[in-house]
């Protein structure tokens, strides 16, 4: 038996949303980021990240942190975002599923045995040799 080159990976919907796919790819490669750094990257609206941001983080995939900004003078607060563990392993799944579906490997080996079909063999019969 050979094995299966997609075990392990995982298609997940809450990170395909293409805001939040790209969201956990700037992530990924990083520590934690500023909110802001985050929306004008993606060129969206406070709002429109706020609402992925909260998805994701119900999904157990980011953790938010807010801290005094050192550079304003104001009271306002930087919010950091950052993967968690579970955001990582399931980007990295996510990814290497869009791989599999991407370059044509073999579909998930099914999980019941494949049916056999009977064929009674009697030995060599003087009409067939």
């Amino acid at each position: 038996m050979t094995e299966n080159p997609s075990a392990g990976t995982r298609f997940d919907a809450v990170i395909h949303a293409p805001v939040r796919l790209r969201v956990c790819g700037i992530l990924r490669r990083i520590d934690e980021i500023d909110f802001a750094v985050i929306r004008d990257t993606l060129r969206i609206s406070d709002a429109s990240l706020s609402k992925h941001l909260k998805a994701l983080s119900d999904a157990g995939y980011v953790s938010t942190n807010k801290t005094a900004s050192l550079s304003r003078s104001d009271a306002r607060r930087v919010t950091w975002v950052k993967l968690t563990h579970a955001g990582r392993e399931a980007f990295d799944s996510h990814i290497a599923e869009l791989d599999v579906i991407a370059n044509g490997h073999p579909a998930p080996e099914p999980s019941h045995p494949q049916l056999r079909t009977w064929s009674p063999t009697f030995g060599a019969t003087p009409e067939f040799g």
